[in-house]
């Protein structure tokens, strides 16, 4: 969902459990609690009113959308499949591309070309325009489907999908690199220790920059559109060059710390 912390995927299986099971409001975060979902109780009501606001929303708003996609002229579908957790149900998608509206979301205990080609035929009964092409990951049933329920339009491999394919090479080394980085830096904690009596305008200095190293030691990055070990790297060196501004300045500023901030250095 746009601008919130959690998708579709989490909102469907609120309402399932709901609607479906009849859950209470602390039975359903009990149960995404179990399944690894950080989460607090009140956002699960909230995310229950988006539910709905959902359900009304797509039960009054299929004449707007009959009329946007004819203005349009055309729709390009991408596919994808919303799995909240690892043998659970699946929620597949529907979208188009052009107007950014959702065509049809549904879940399903399997995803076989059977399945999904039942939910390709009913989208394309639904929408009053040509189908121009498809966009999904390379799942061999998604392909069998589209081959068989809209023969002759084009169907792309989804850009970042392939972008994730391509760039795995590169993310091995990248992740292998900053692997290497993270056992170089040391002796954070032992200068913290140092500074835990010492309230002096050098210490709180000091106990900053252990904070920054710290920082850029648990902030990754998201592979394949940023390599985290480069991004290490990069954070590093401008830590070492400010302490090295600094102490140039200052020949005072490091005196009882050289050895524990010389793992600091990148090379």
């Amino acid at each position: 969902m746009p601008h919130g912390e959690f998708g579709l995927d989490i909102i469907t299986v609120i309402g399932q459990l709901r609607y479906g099971e009849h859950r209470s409001i602390p039975e359903i975060h009990q149960c995404l609690v179990l399944r690894g979902v950080g989460i607090a109780q009140r956002t699960v009501t909230n995310l229950l009113e988006r539910y709905e606001e959902l359900v009304a929303l797509h039960l009054a708003d299929e004449k707007r959308l009959q009329e946007r996609l004819k203005q349009q002229g055309q729709v390009i579908l991408a596919i994808d499949g919303l799995q909240p957790d690892v043998g659970h149900e699946v929620l597949w998608v529907v979208r188009d591309c052009l107007s950014g509206e959702v065509l049809l979301a549904r879940s399903l205990l399997s995803s076989t070309q059977r399945d999904l080609s039942a939910l390709l035929r009913e989208v394309k009964e639904a929408v009053p325009v040509p189908i121009r092409g498809v966009i999904s990951d390379g799942q061999k049933t998604i392909r069998q489907a589209v081959a068989s329920c809209l023969p002759g339009v084009p169907h792309q491999l989804c850009q970042f999908h392939y972008l994730r394919e391509a760039a795995k090479p590169i993310f091995d080394a990248d992740r292998h690199a900053k692997t290497q980085l993270k056992q170089q830096v040391r002796g954070v904690r032992p200068i913290e220790r140092r500074l835990e009596e010492q309230a002096d305008a050098q210490s709180q200095a000091i106990y900053g920059y252990c904070l920054a190293v710290r920082s850029t030691l648990t902030d990754d990055g998201r592979p394949p559109l940023c390599a985290s070990g480069l991004k290490l790297h990069d954070r590093l060196t401008q830590i070492s060059d400010s302490i090295a501004r600094v102490e140039e300045k200052r020949g005072d500023f490091l005196p009882h710390f050289e050895n524990c901030t010389a793992y600091w250095r990148v090379d």
